[in-house]
């Protein structure tokens, strides 16, 4: 069975570094280290992204089941968790990461998804197609809490049922998908692995292999922490109904 567990968002700096061009995909090409974040971004992007992070703790601007995080780097690299409780995704956590371009929100941002998942819409990069949901990106309309509720929206039912050939950048996922049942079996399969221990608490899980996951970190917590994290927040004992 499965420990307790928190997750523990890191101090956040505000100073980017250089970066690295985007692929064919409209993603960054890469990931793979603290630099890969945008260059020379404006006063007019970090005062949006400042606004918009602020933003989020309002009613309804963030989904229920996603925390965000920007990374200790970088006001310009956001990471975030995502726990998935119903469909064909149901108990899924999902360690996915927002990049976002130096001239945001006049550009769409990139998103990455650092756990493994079998999903039409993420490469095997993790790489998320944004632009399935965002045709055209609307700078004057378009914010961070629409990008969120579209990651979410994309593991439920009815948007996975949306979901065009040309958008699919897992194409094996798409064919799969047009059976229900084996796509259904598959995903539990991928939601499955993403909560086991190896999956949470190893750096050394293929998940993570080249992968930055310094902004949010999955905590084993023993009983007694767990105890005082209950009486902290007032919470109660979890009983078996006999």
């Amino acid at each position: 069975m499965l420990g307790p567990f928190t997750v523990s968002p890191l101090t956040t700096a505000v100073q980017p570094k250089a970066g690295k061009p985007f692929n064919n995909h409209g993603v960054i090409t890469s990931t793979n280290s603290k630099s890969d974040v945008p260059s020379a971004p404006s006063i007019v992007a970090q005062t949006a992204l400042s606004l918009e992070y602020a933003s989020l703790r309002h009613q309804n601007h963030c989904p229920l089941g996603i925390y965000i995080v920007p990374s200790p780097d970088s006001l310009f690299v956001w990471d975030a968790v995502l726990y998935t409780h119903q469909g064909y995704y149901a108990g899924a956590i999902l360690r996915f990461r927002v990049t976002f371009p130096s001239d945001y929100p006049d550009n769409i941002p990139a998103v990455q998804f650092i756990t493994d998942i079998f999903h039409p819409l993420i490469d095997q990069s993790g790489f998320f197609n944004l632009s399935a949901h965002f045709r055209p990106w609307k700078p004057r309309e378009h914010r961070i809490h629409d990008v969120l509720y579209c990651i979410k929206a994309a593991f439920k039912k009815y948007r996975l049922d949306q979901i065009k050939e040309v958008d699919a950048w897992n194409k094996e996922a798409y064919r799969y998908h047009e059976s229900t049942f084996s796509f259904s079996a598959l995903a539990a399969q991928s939601s499955q692995l993403t909560r086991s221990e190896s999956a949470l608490y190893d750096k050394d899980h293929p998940s993570f292999a080249g992968q930055p996951t310094e902004g949010l970190v999955f905590q084993k917590l023993s009983p007694d922490m767990l105890r005082e994290y209950r009486q902290t927040l007032g919470l109660h004992e979890w009983l078996n109904d006999e």
